[in-house]
């Protein structure tokens, strides 16, 4: 991770999938390079709930800029196709407030 404190953190939750876990999990680190390239886009962290085959991704963005332009970019677009989600994921903002580790 930069430096650079986090301004906005996005949570996008409740991706559930047709793929099996492992198929899905080889999709995202076969796509983890563009996602190191998304400008801003200081810390993306992939999160799974076996309980209810629940997938989430949280990012950490370096201004509301930064996440406004992923939210409308084509890598953005393509993640329902690219992980075959059976259902619209929902996507929580959130502005910073304090760091609890600097």
């Amino acid at each position: 991770m930069s430096n650079a404190q986090p301004a906005v953190m996005l949570i996008v939750s409740g991706l559930k999938s047709k793929l099996s876990h492992d198929e899905l999990e080889r999709r995202y680190k076969e796509r983890m390079p563009q996602f190191r390239d998304v400008p801003g886009l200081l810390q993306k962290y992939y999160a799974y709930d076996p309980s209810t085959e629940e997938w989430a991704g949280i990012y950490l963005w370096d201004s509301e800029e930064s996440a406004a332009a992923y939210l409308e970019s084509d890598l953005r677009k393509t993640i329902p196709s690219a992980y075959e989600l059976t259902q619209p994921p929902r996507v929580d903002r959130f502005p910073i407030v304090d760091v609890l580790r600097t």
